[in-house]
């Protein structure tokens, strides 16, 4: 107890901006299908997420997502000494989900920006990102298309979100935010391979220029639908350091299968960040179900199947933290 307090307090001096230079305090949570609960005729996805479908997603069980996710942020308040700077999420429909979680819940207390795009991918479902106004002016923001795979093949998924954000400590210092939500498995692993490998190319490519420009505070986060020892991740050379690597070499994951975890939600860093930060992974409780095909605990997703589970979604969030004060289990 006490332990744990010292780190709170540590950590919320951190977090709270005294008077040396820190990185932001940044999660990443794939949402798992955030629509919302109106058929807006967006498609199948949008039909099956709706009120009237036989999943029944209703206003009630919107909301409670809405507060779901809310409670998780506070959940990483309390144990890191304050709430994030910055969170990115994958899997929600619009900017109105968005809206929804960051106005509708006691996060409305916090002031924080919304930076959406609307992308191409099938499902309907896209990537976003929040910031905390008060931390953080945003200077641009842009949606970075992947249009075909390694071999010229057209293909349509979800655009990587670009929000470029200056501190409003004084030093004016700009960090470079990527969201990514990479193709996944869907089809198989020889073709589905050459998916990822382009939208990794793609991301690189944008580090690259950004590093070339003198730009070194790159933070790119997303569901990579691999883990880091897959193919994909060789597109990225030295210009990025991936930070789930030691998680993923003691077994730990973000997602469950048939009784494994896998490691597919990442925080890739540039310049120095990779000596600054480290990769968490939260597992608070309420997130918790037990795993009755195997032993242990899974992620409490939405729905099982067509069943409605009452959970929030089907991977764990990630937390990026500095090294010296993490708390690492």
């Amino acid at each position: 107890m006490i332990f744990s307090l010292i780190c709170m307090t540590v950590l919320s001096v951190f977090l709270s901006g005294n008077a040396e230079a820190r990185p932001p305090a940044v999660v990443f949570w794939n949402l798992e299908n955030f629509f919302d609960c109106t058929d807006g005729g967006g498609g199948s996805s949008d039909r099956e997420f709706s009120a009237s479908s036989e999943r029944r997603w209703t206003r009630s069980r919107y909301w409670k997502k809405c507060h779901g996710v809310a409670k998780t942020l506070f959940w990483i308040a309390d144990r890191y000494g304050g709430l994030p700077d910055v969170v990115g999420v994958a899997e929600v429909e619009n900017i109105g989900v968005m809206r929804s979680v960051v106005h509708g819940t006691l996060l409305r207390k916090y002031d924080y920006g919304i930076v959406h795009r609307d992308s191409p991918d099938p499902r309907g479902i896209d990537v976003a990102l929040m910031f905390r106004k008060d931390v953080f002016e945003k200077i641009a923001d842009r949606a970075v298309p992947v249009t075909e795979d390694t071999e010229g093949r057209p293909m349509k998924t979800r655009d990587i979100l670009h929000v470029c954000l200056e501190t409003k400590d004084g030093r004016a210092e700009r960090y470079h935010f990527l969201v990514n939500h990479h193709p996944s498995k869907y089809g198989g692993e020889q073709v589905s391979a050459k998916k990822r490998s382009a939208a990794m190319r793609v991301l690189a490519a944008v580090c690259d220029s950004l590093s070339a420009a003198g730009e070194e505070n790159i933070i790119c986060m997303g569901d990579f639908n691999d883990t880091p020892d897959g193919e994909a991740f060789e597109e990225i050379g030295n210009s990025l350091e991936n930070l789930a690597c030691p998680i993923a070499e003691q077994g730990r994951g973000t997602i469950r299968y048939a009784g494994k975890w896998e490691l597919i939600d990442m925080f890739l860093v540039g310049g120095s960040l990779g000596q600054k930060m480290a990769m968490e992974i939260c597992f608070p409780e309420f997130l918790a179900v037990r795993d009755r095909a195997y032993s242990g605990l899974k992620p409490l997703r939405t729905y099982t199947g067509p069943r409605y589970a009452g959970g929030i979604s089907d991977h764990l969030p990630i937390v990026l933290v500095p090294r010296e004060t993490g708390v690492i289990e």
